[in-house]
């Protein structure tokens, strides 16, 4: 099973989510661990391929969504896990998707960071 690493706040943002979205976004996050893609993740737009993907949750009228990435092979990073505000059309604003750019690059410094430790390790 790969490791999974959680970006900035985004730990923390999903445990202050409704315990049914927590339980979604936890079971998606561990089939990716586990290789898998779940079913209600999709390709996050802007991204290049399918290296950042979206997880969608409903819950009694809100939509949340969890970011993260397996561009790094042998690791998944949390990116970014919000509660949709906007109540017209589906697209991500465009403040959490520069959110995503950031983290995604502090995601790329750390797991460069991360295999070198695993390296001095072996």
């Amino acid at each position: 099973m790969k490791p999974l690493f959680w970006v900035a706040s985004s730990h923390k943002d999903l445990i202050s989510m409704p315990e049914a979205v927590q339980s979604n976004f936890g079971f998606s996050l561990y089939l990716a661990q586990c290789d898998e893609k779940p079913h209600n993740a999709k390709p996050l737009r802007g991204f290049g391929g399918a290296g950042v993907l979206e997880v969608v949750a409903n819950d009694d009228g809100d939509t949340y969504r969890a970011i993260y990435t397996v561009r790094f092979g042998d690791a998944v990073y949390v990116l970014h896990v919000f509660q949709k505000k906007s109540k017209s059309g589906i697209a991500t604003s465009k403040q959490d998707m520069d959110l995503v750019r950031t983290r995604l690059r502090a995601a790329e410094q750390e797991y460069t960071q991360w295999q070198a430790q695993q390296k001095r390790i072996k």
